[in-house]
């Protein structure tokens, strides 16, 4: 059982695997129903007390909840001290470094064809 002082678990990431399989659409359903299962019911939104409501379902019940709010600080783009749907897909996609590589090089190809169309 990690304790204070120790490291959390090395991050696994896997949505690289599941975006291959599952497609942007599915992907992107599958981050939904991931917010739905996190999200405080009459909020409407993540919060660090959502998160510890449903810390055992991610395999975070032996963090602390100072470390629970600093993770919806890292995603918290407005600074309302919680996370919407919108925010919480852009961290995933932030923490996942295989996507991000994707991403970028997606984007490199569409600015490229943007401006090969624009006849730069």
């Amino acid at each position: 059982m990690a304790g204070i002082g120790k490291t959390a678990p090395d991050f696994e990431d896997l949505l690289p695997a599941m975006a291959e399989k599952l497609g942007g659409d599915g992907l992107m359903r599958e981050l939904c129903n991931g917010f739905k299962l996190l999200m405080d019911e009459e909020t409407g939104v993540i919060t660090a007390a959502s998160l510890k409501r449903n810390a055992t379902v991610l395999g975070l019940q032996d963090l602390r909840d100072d470390e629970l709010a600093s993770m919806v600080r890292e995603g918290d783009l407005d600074g309302d001290g919680a996370l919407s749907e919108m925010e919480f897909c852009v961290l995933m996609f932030r923490l996942s470094p295989g996507l991000m590589e994707e991403s970028r090089l997606l984007l490199e190809e569409m600015l490229e064809d943007q401006l090969k169309t624009a006849g730069f």
